[in-house]
């Protein structure tokens, strides 16, 4: 395989997608980010598609813009918790992927910090990235 092979095809990919340069604007965000939902809903379930190559350099464009542009305050996890449930309308008894209302209770209070499992969980739940509950 040469450079030449490849060339069309990432012509082909970078016209669609906008990747040879940072993000430009919140339209070119919001096509990416519908990009990336698209593949998860289409090839979820198959962690070894060739399409989640793609996935991982357009997740770091998105990175890097949300860093630029939409930073994550820095907040004690449990403020932010309580930010994020407030934002979506969630409960406590809502976090079954935290413990029980009452280790719920804990986390907010600041009683009791998160464990990784958690802080998976709640990245996925939120769409957020595991590093804003390490603050």
């Amino acid at each position: 395989m040469s450079v030449t092979d490849v060339l069309a095809p990432w012509a082909a990919i970078n016209d669609a997608l906008g990747l040879s340069a940072p993000i430009r604007d919140e339209a070119h965000y919001a096509e990416l980010l519908a990009f990336v939902d698209e593949a998860f809903e289409q090839f979820g379930g198959n962690d070894e598609h060739p399409i989640f190559g793609l996935v991982s350099i357009v997740a770091d464009r998105i990175r890097e813009y949300e860093a630029r542009v939409h930073p994550w305050p820095e907040l004690p996890p449990s403020e932010l918790l309580r930010e994020l449930m407030a934002e979506h309308g969630i409960r406590q008894s809502d976090l079954p992927e935290v413990g029980t209302q009452s280790v719920v209770s804990e986390v907010l209070a600041g009683k009791r910090g998160l464990n990784l499992r958690q802080v998976k969980a709640l990245s996925v739940r939120f769409r957020v990235p595991m590093e804003v509950f390490a603050a």
